[in-house]
């Protein structure tokens, strides 16, 4: 008989955004006359730049000529965008990246949740917590993890952030094998220093251990003294994989289109303890399991790159955190703690000892506005609750005077 994974009994009902997604949709339907603001997910609300919408265009005119058609081009992603990507994002940095060690790719959700694939079942996984749940649920379905219990999964390595720690992971007590870090991170909106992010490095080098580097935040970072990718440290090629998205740093959130880069010299080992080339198994599972982004959608992702899409996308970023800035100051006038805001376009927000959702269920209720509960992202967040800047000017400043009006 065919048999289900069991693996997938252990995950908890639902994803945490489709709860709060329910919750939105049964006050909408009891309250249709409300008007209710979104700052929960971090979806991008800006439409795409007008040079990204020309290079989208010109893909769709190429696809139109039989001249010019393109049928299914390379999994990895046209060499025209894996070269700007490597130039502009990483080269110009300072990171020794090359355009064949990136992955293009639908987004850095589906690569940061397939990448788990590529490892043994019963090697020890280090992940933050709070933590942006896909790092985790994609671990429970392979089977790496033991029973739920008291919010935690049995066999998992959490690494508390919490505000004693500036809700910076600290380094593990014990040995393990794969690292999940995100910075500037979600849903905490915290960031990482050079010296934060060698630490790390050092650790995975003496441990034969690998981070996965979540990046999909970094063109929010305004302090130029943070690093924006993990390669700016010395020796992190040979002990991670960077993810990026186009969702945050151009609106590609409909769009779908990110990039994962696995440097040649990163090694993995086998149950001999023989060194296997990390970069040559992703590039056979995604030769085996993807068929590459459209061909318009990286025509687009390529205008990002041009003297005009760099201007134009920076102005959407400055947008969003001018945005963060109105929330955070509204914030502080409220007397709350909270980080984040300042390098990212999330900030976290101390409910001074009130239930995360029982926070949530007061601003929906009382001013129509949509946050996200902290306790959906782990038992560090129970009391806290992560305000996004992705919506408009108008709405946030209309949401901010709802809050006060909530809150005082």
């Amino acid at each position: 008989m065919i048999r289900a994974n069991d693996n997938y009994s252990k995950l908890k009902a639902s994803y945490l955004f489709s709860d709060i997604a329910k919750k939105v949709n049964e006050y909408q339907q009891q309250n249709p006359d409300v008007h209710i603001i979104r700052l929960g997910i971090g979806d991008v609300t800006r439409a795409l730049a007008p040079a990204v919408i020309k290079g989208f265009h010109e893909g769709v005119d190429e696809m139109a000529n039989d001249v010019t058609f393109r049928g299914y081009g390379p999994e990895q992603g046209y060499a025209f965008l894996r070269e700007a990507i490597a130039k502009n994002d990483f080269q110009d940095r300072g990171a020794d990246i090359l355009p064949d060690e990136i992955f293009v790719s639908d987004g850095a959700k589906c690569d940061t949740g397939n990448f788990q694939e590529l490892f043994a079942k019963d090697i020890k996984v280090a992940i933050p917590d709070p933590v942006y749940p896909a790092y985790l649920d994609t671990n429970v379905m392979a089977g790496r993890t033991g029973e739920y219990e008291n919010g935690r999964y049995n066999g998992i390595v959490y690494m508390d952030c919490l505000k004693e720690n500036n809700f910076l992971p600290n380094l593990p007590d014990e040995q393990v094998d794969l690292i999940y870090l995100c910075f500037p991170n979600n849903p905490t909106g915290s960031t990482a220093t050079k010296k934060v992010l060698t630490a790390w490095v050092e650790y995975a080098k003496e441990n034969h251990a690998l981070i996965l580097f979540d990046a999909a935040y970094e063109s929010f970072i305004r302090d130029e003294a943070l690093p924006k990718t993990i390669y700016e440290i010395t020796g992190a090629k040979e002990v991670a994989v960077e993810f990026r998205s186009f969702s945050k740093t151009a609106g590609f959130t409909g769009t779908r289109c990110g990039f994962t880069v696995i440097p040649k010299d990163c090694m993995i080992y086998d149950s001999k303890g023989e060194k296997i080339s990390l970069h040559a198994m992703w590039n056979r599972r995604h030769i085996t399991k993807f068929n590459g982004v459209s061909y318009p959608v990286q025509k687009a992702a390529q205008a990002v790159y041009s003297e005009e899409g760099h201007a134009q996308v920076k102005s959407q970023i400055a947008y969003y955190l001018n945005n963060a800035d109105i929330i955070s100051k509204t914030i502080e006038s409220f007397g709350f703690d909270y980080i984040g805001g300042k390098n990212s376009p999330y900030i976290w927000i101390d409910g001074a000892g009130r239930d995360s959702w029982d926070f949530f269920d007061l601003l929906l209720t009382k001013a129509g506005v949509v946050c996200t509960p902290g306790g959906g992202f782990g038992r560090c967040g129970k009391y806290y609750i992560r305000i996004s800047a992705f919506n408009s000017l108008e709405n946030v400043i209309l949401a901010m005077d709802r809050l006060k009006e909530a809150l005082k």
